[in-house]
C-alpha cells in the first residue's frame, strides 16, 4: 500500500513538470524567436539603445521624457518676455511726465537749458585749455582766451544755480498762500527760508566749494519735495517732476566740476572767501596809511 502511493506521487511529480516545462519552452520560443534567429544571422550582438531599452520597460515615461525634450521650451520663453514686458512698464508708469501740466513741464525744462549750456562750455573749454597746454594752441581758441571765457561763466553759472535754488524754496509759499493740502504756517515757509540762505552765499565761495554746496542744497530740495508729495501737501506730479529736474542740473554740476577737475594743475586757483576778505582789509588799511601820509606831507607844507 505504502508503495503503491509512492508511486503514485512520483507520477504526478513528473507530469506537472512535464507541463511546466513545455509551457516554458513554448514561452521561450514565441518571446525569443526573433532575436534568437537574428543572433544566428549576426555573429555579434547588436547593441541597443538606452531608450529602447527604456521604451521595453516604460514606454509612458519614455515617450514624456522624448516629449519634453524635444519639444521647444515656449512657456519660459513667453514667461521672460512677459517679465521684460511688466518692469519697462513698471518704469514707463514710474518715470512718467504725464500727469504733469504741460506748460510747467515746458516752463521747466526750458529752465534748465542755462545750467546744460554753461557745464557743455565748461567741458568744451577746459578741453581747449589742455590742448592748448600740450600742443601750444587751442583747436579754435587760444589757451588764454578759453580761461578767460571759463572764469566768466562761473559767475553765470553760480549765479543761476543761486536763483533757481530761490526759487524753488519761493514755491512753498506759493502753496501755503493756496492753502494746498491745508495750512501748515512756520512748518512750510520754513522750506522757502532756508533754500536762498545756503544759496547765496555760494557766490562768495570758491567755484568748486559753490557747485558742490549748490548740488547738495538740490538733493535735500528734492528729498523735502518728495516727502510732502506723500504727505499730500503738494501735487501728486511735483515729486517725480522734481527728481527730473534735479537730474538734469545734478548732472550738469557733475560734468562741470569733472571737467574742471582735468585743468585743475593749469588754470590759476580762484581765491577763497577768508582770502578775499583779507585782502579786502589790506586795501582798507592801506587806503588810511595813505590818507594819514598825504595829511602829514598837508601840515608840513602848510608851516
Amino acid at each position: 500500500m505504502l508503495y503503491r502511493q509512492t508511486a503514485a506521487r512520483s507520477v504526478l511529480r513528473a507530469i506537472s513538470s512535464s507541463n511546466a516545462s513545455v509551457a516554458r519552452s513554448s514561452l521561450v520560443n514565441n518571446v525569443f524567436k526573433a532575436p534568437l534567429t537574428s543572433s544566428a544571422r549576426y555573429p555579434t550582438r547588436p547593441t541597443v539603445s538606452p531608450s529602447l531599452a527604456l521604451a521595453a520597460h516604460k514606454p509612458v515615461t519614455t515617450a514624456l521624457v522624448r516629449y519634453s525634450s524635444s519639444s521647444p521650451n515656449t512657456d519660459d520663453d513667453v514667461d521672460v518676455m512677459a517679465g521684460i514686458k511688466g518692469d519697462a512698464k513698471v518704469i514707463k508708469e514710474t518715470f512718467s511726465l504725464e500727469a504733469v501740466p504741460k506748460d510747467a513741464l515746458y516752463l521747466g525744462m526750458a529752465g534748465v537749458i542755462p545750467y546744460v549750456a554753461t557745464s557743455l562750455q565748461t567741458v568744451y573749454l577746459a578741453y581747449e585749455i589742455n590742448r592748448a597746454a600740450v600742443a601750444g594752441d587751442g583747436l579754435i581758441f587760444s589757451g588764454q582766451s578759453a580761461e578767460f571765457m571759463l572764469h566768466i561763466l562761473e559767475p553765470i553759472q553760480i549765479g543761476y544755480g543761486a536763483v533757481i535754488l530761490s526759487f524753488l524754496g519761493a514755491v512753498h509759499w506759493g502753496f501755503e498762500w493756496a492753502g494746498y493740502g491745508g495750512r501748515f504756517g512756520y512748518r512750510r515757509y520754513a522750506a522757502g527760508v532756508i533754500a536762498p540762505a545756503v544759496a547765496w552765499p555760494t557766490l562768495l565761495l570758491p567755484i568748486e566749494h559753490a557747485l558742490i554746496t549748490q548740488f547738495l542744497a538740490f538733493t535735500f530740495l528734492y528729498y523735502n519735495d518728495a516727502r510732502a508729495s506723500v504727505k499730500g501737501i503738494t501735487p501728486p506730479w511735483y515729486s517725480m517732476y522734481r527728481f527730473v529736474l534735479t537730474f538734469v542740473v545734478g548732472a550738469s554740476i557733475v560734468a562741470t566740476l569733472v571737467g574742471r577737475e582735468q585743468i585743475s594743475g593749469i588754470v590759476s586757483r580762484d581765491h577763497n572767501i577768508s582770502e578775499k576778505v583779507s585782502a579786502l582789509l589790506f586795501l582798507q588799511q592801506k587806503e588810511k596809511a595813505e590818507a594819514e601820509e598825504r595829511r602829514k606831507a598837508e601840515q608840513e607844507e602848510s608851516e
